[in-house]
Formats: structure tokens, sequence, C-alpha cells
């Protein structure tokens, strides 16, 4: 989905043109205290393999469902605030220069600001025609295939 933001200089966005980019709110449809606001600086330039997006999460929130991807690699880069990274079963706090790195499959994993500021990152990962993105606390798994996607509890799945 494409910012309505029209980037001046192909392949090029300045500071001041980041700046001016609006916000989209991201709201997770499976978890609504996880809202992002989301710059997306791939959608800008015209990438389409790659998504890069400049993230804020105000104080209180979160960044996403509990979840890993079985095809898609991802990363989040901090670059102020704090943050509680929950990966796997264990919980860390990430900070300013920190940076998180994801394999398809990893570990699942998210994050939260109970902190006083706003967290901000940068997010990346790869936008495949195909996925598998697995939510273990809901027991639910999610298959995007070229833009659409389907969501059943796992206790809907059988083998074939």
């Amino acid at each position: 989905m494409k910012d309505n933001y029209q980037n001046p200089i192909p392949h090029l966005l300045k500071a001041n043109d980041i700046e001016a980019m609006p916000e989209k709110i991201k709201v997770h449809p499976l978890n609504s205290q996880a809202v992002r606001h989301t710059k997306s600086l791939s959608d800008a330039v015209g990438m389409t393999h790659i998504g890069v997006h400049l993230v804020r999460v105000e104080p209180g929130k979160e960044t996403t469902q509990f979840h890993f991807h079985h095809q898609e690699e991802e990363f989040i880069y901090i670059i102020s605030g704090r943050g509680i990274a929950e990966i796997g079963e264990e919980e860390f706090e990430v900070a300013a220069g920190d940076f998180l790195g994801f394999t398809a499959p990893s570990l699942p994993d998210c994050m939260r600001n109970p902190f006083e500021e706003d967290l901000v990152y940068l997010m990346g990962g790869e936008r495949s025609k195909f996925d598998v993105c697995d939510y273990p606390r809901l027991k639910k798994r999610l298959f995007r295939v070229n833009g659409d996607r389907s969501l059943v509890d796992w206790e809907d799945l059988q083998p074939f």
C-alpha cells in the first residue's frame, strides 16, 4: 500500500523529506494495544521487494502481536527511546543502537514501550508474495498469498 507522499528525488530521501512525511497509524488487527506510527521509507523511493519503515511507538503501547514468520526475515534497529523486547520465552530491555534480526523461521517476538518517552526504530524486511506467520499465544496462523490474507485457528489446520 503506497503512501500519498511523493518523493521529490528518485532514490534519495533527505532528512527534511522524511520529517515532512505524514505518519500512518497502524493498529494490529489481533492486538489493539499494538499501535505504530509509521513512515514507509521504502514506499517513498518505490521499493517493492524490501520494506523499510521508520516507526514510533508511544508510551504504554506495543509494536505487534507476539509472532514469527516462516518465510520472511525482518530486522529492527532502535534509534531512540527504550523498549522491552520479548524473544521466545525471554525479555530484554532494548535502547538506542540495539539491533534485532529475525531469521525465517525464528523465535516468536514482539516489543512494548512501558517507558515515558517514545520508542523510535527502523524496521525492515522482505516483501514476499507468500508468507506464513504464526501467533503462538493466540494459536492462530496467517497465510498471505499475493496480498490476500487468511487467518486460521491452529486446531482447524489439517494435514494434507
